[in-house]
């Protein structure tokens, strides 16, 4: 098991969680309180989600919710583009690492639950 830290998936999350903590802290007052500090715990979780699914056996059920916050992650930042809440080259960038992380993800998935033949795998 690799440490969770070096994880390329993780990098990008950390990233993401660094572009969304930018973008939230020139959000208005109200609006920084209901939609930012959502944002912001999603990406948070997102990041959490990576290390558990990096410490268990069963990767499964840590890497779905990994994907359904990244969903709500990304809803959230669209909505805050279409309301000019945030940057177009914020939400830009933050989509950008969003795709990166679904796309590792995903493939962490198919990973984890392939037959193990002499690479990494399920060991059941």
């Amino acid at each position: 098991m690799a440490i969770h830290t070096q994880l390329p998936i993780y990098k990008v999350a950390y990233d993401l969680l660094v572009v969304v903590t930018g973008a939230v802290k020139n959000m208005q007052r109200d609006l920084k309180r209901n939609i930012g500090e959502k944002i912001s715990n999603e990406c948070t979780e997102i990041t959490v989600l990576i290390f558990r699914a990096n410490a268990a056996q069963d990767k499964e059920p840590h890497l779905m919710e990994l994907l359904e916050r990244l969903q709500v992650a990304e809803l959230l930042l669209r909505l805050s583009m279409d309301m000019r809440i945030i940057s177009k080259q914020a939400y830009a960038i933050a989509v950008e690492k969003t795709t990166s992380i679904g796309k590792q993800a995903n493939g962490w998935r198919r990973a984890a639950n392939r037959p193990l033949h002499g690479g990494q795998g399920r060991h059941d």
